[in-house]
């Protein structure tokens, strides 16, 4: 008996010692967690944790989940716990300046009220109709608010930079200054009025219209002489002809922290003579060299690049008729071409781009040059002269070559940049401070001259400005009196994905991609995916013999008589021939039947083995272990007994 009761006792204290080990932990080491997962899944960005420590007034983030509904859809599941434990991560690090509620808005209930009221979209998911709401809704004390009106599940890879762009936005709430300095008639300046342009002459370009309704645009003078700090973004179109003092402006904004979009070309189609300047142009290339080359990017304007695998297909008189075929300088760049894990091409469906540059990676210390957007490796370089006025487009196919490797269409610059003028401003040009507009030079020349950008710079070069022109992207309709713009391609996101990206904090610009959450079976995708590949051969030899059979049969049914009853008959060589493909169809088709079998035996086996793994092997090492430690305790008695 006493040796029950001390067995007892033994198991409530180590019972109580257990709970009290609980306790202690959950008290003592709440702020220590340790993140398992291959890529980091739940540790928080550098550029995340600054955007939570600078939140300075309290910030509601309410998850409206249909907590039933994501039951039944195990896809749903995975991902919307992810997103509630990334939302417990945000509100553990904020300190108590983040307030989280996860809301379930049932059905006919106040909380699906709030959810419509906030936009939330509701998918019908239930057997009866019900509404799928899985939204977030985000304020501040001031009551601003950022709703997403559905999380979807295509940008996992990007929750953490939606989530913290969320937050920078509640906390910078002011709506983002672009500036905007080009010599292309984008905001339908009349100076370089373009018939042919879809929308007509003096109507500003479909993407302008777009920007707009994000940005409050500035347009610039191309001789504008300081950029003004409540400007956040500049975009620069087509740069060519601009004077030091300009170019000057520019190369200050961007050392002081300015984040900056350039579209530079060595050949833009987009540039047409005007009524007033009707002379053709001869040089159409932008002339941006001395800051290119300062931000360490290079780019050769007498040549472009041409990818005839990407190539567009259009019609040209040739010889004296109509003739269709590939235009290597006129690419569209599919998915595979762009870079998956930067935001802002991440999502982004095809490009078109027409006589592109080459950008070159020229960088030098700490500066990081990331490629955006390039061609195939059977893309070439071709010379300007190429695309001349009454140039032959077949003897353009003729000479072309592929140079065996991909080209960068477009980058991102990060990190500490050097300034083209690194003597500070440029002296006047004589005669210059005799117009009013060149009265401020001696402002400019008296203001603090930066060799070096005062914060890492943040900059990306386009080496194409047709991209930005409607018949490159966008199909014009009218409709009862307004512009209705159908888009054909992606190249309108694409800049205003890199706008919002680039008004955002250099946080928020840092915080990078994650891979899915979500772990496929790989082995059994390959076990699909050899099988389905043996079913469409044992299908490409069903498909060729029936093919020959039936050809045999025409030529027997050639080879019969025309008249009387023996064309009425057939013949025992056509019997034998119909049986025998039938037997054939028979064999093969049992073949198919045997690969998909053994593709479904060799799935279920992996399957079983998966779960005996998952399932059985950590029961069968506890038990293991516990027989060997009984062991060795009765080793240890029986020891102590003799």
């Amino acid at each position: 008996m006493s040796n029950k009761i001390l067995s007892g006792i033994g198991l409530l204290v180590g019972l109580v010692a257990l709970v009290a080990l609980n306790l202690f932990s959950n008290l003592t080491f709440t702020g220590v967690r340790i993140d398992l997962t291959e890529q980091g899944a739940f540790t928080l960005s550098e550029g995340t944790i600054n955007t939570i420590e600078a939140i300075d007034e309290p910030v509601t983030l309410r998850l409206f989940l249909s907590e039933q509904l994501a039951l039944e859809n195990p896809g749903v599941t995975t991902f919307a716990n992810r997103v509630k434990d990334m939302l417990v991560e945000y509100q553990r690090r904020a300190d108590g300046m983040i307030r989280l509620e996860i809301i379930d808005p049932e059905p006919f209930s106040e909380d699906e009220d709030r959810a419509v009221g906030y936009g939330l979209h509701g998918i019908p998911l239930g057997a009866e109709g019900t509404n799928f709401y899985f939204g977030l809704a985000a304020s501040n004390s001031l009551d601003d608010e950022v709703v997403v009106p559905y999380l979807s599940s295509e940008r996992e890879e990007f929750l953490e930079y939606d989530l913290t762009k969320i937050i920078w936005q509640l906390l910078d709430t002011k709506t983002p200054v672009l500036g905007v300095l080009s010599t292309l008639p984008i905001d339908g300046a009349p100076q370089r009025m373009a018939p042919m342009m879809g929308g007509g002459a003096g109507r500003p370009w479909i993407i302008m219209e777009q920007i707009g309704e994000t940005f409050e645009v500035r347009n610039l003078e191309r001789d504008i002489k300081e950029i003004h700090e409540q400007i956040d973004v500049l975009m620069v179109v087509h740069p060519k002809e601009l004077s030091d003092a300009t170019l000057y402006a520019i190369d200050q904004f961007v050392m002081r922290g300015g984040r900056a979009l350039a579209f530079v070309d060595p050949n833009s189609e987009a540039e047409r003579p005007s009524p007033m300047m009707p002379q053709p142009v001869t040089n159409r290339a932008s002339d941006f060299s001395k800051l290119l080359t300062a931000w360490g990017v290079g780019m050769d304007t007498i040549t472009f690049v041409g990818d005839l695998q990407h190539a567009l297909k259009v019609r040209f008189q040739y010889q004296g008729r109509v003739v269709t075929m590939a235009y290597p300088p006129w690419i569209e760049l599919p998915q595979s071409r762009l870079n998956k894990t930067e935001t802002a091409t991440a999502n982004l469906g095809k490009l078109v781009f027409a006589s592109a540059g080459a950008l070159e990676d020229k960088t030098a210390g700490d500066v990081t040059f990331i490629p955006l957007v390039t061609s195939s490796d059977s893309a070439s370089v071709l010379g300007i002269g190429s695309l001349a006025r009454g140039a032959d487009p077949q003897a353009m196919l003729d000479s072309y070559k592929p140079a065996g490797q991909s080209f960068v269409l477009a980058a991102r610059l990060a990190g500490t940049l050097d300034s083209a003028f690194p003597s500070g401003a440029p002296t006047p040009v004589s005669g210059e401070s005799q117009n009013e507009d060149a009265a401020d030079t001696s402002n400019i020349a008296a203001k603090e001259h930066l060799s070096t950008s005062a914060a890492p710079a943040n900059i990306v070069v386009v080496a194409d400005t047709d991209l930005l022109e409607d018949r490159m992207w966008v199909q014009v309709q009218s409709l009862l009196g307004s512009r209705l713009a159908v888009p054909t391609a992606g190249n309108g996101s694409f800049v205003i994905n890199v706008l919002d990206i680039l008004t955002g904090s250099n946080d928020l610009i840092s915080v990078r991609s994650r891979g899915r959450y979500s772990r496929p079976f790989s082995r059994i995708d390959d076990i699909r995916r050899e099988a389905g590949l043996r079913f469409r051969e044992k299908e490409q030899q069903l498909n060729s013999e029936l093919a020959t059979t039936e050809q045999r049969l025409v030529e027997l049914e050639k080879s019969k008589p025309t008249a009387g009853a023996e064309a009425l008959v057939l013949s025992a060589e056509q019997q034998a021939e119909i049986e025998r493909f039938r037997q054939q169809k028979i064999r093969i088709r049992k073949e198919l039947r045997t690969v998909l079998h053994e593709r479904s035996k060799n799935i279920d086996a992996l399957e079983f083995n998966l779960r005996m793994l998952n399932i059985g092997l950590m029961p069968l090492f506890v038990i293991i272990v516990g027989l060997l430690v009984a062991f060795w305790r009765a080793q240890r008695r029986r020891v102590a007994a003799s």
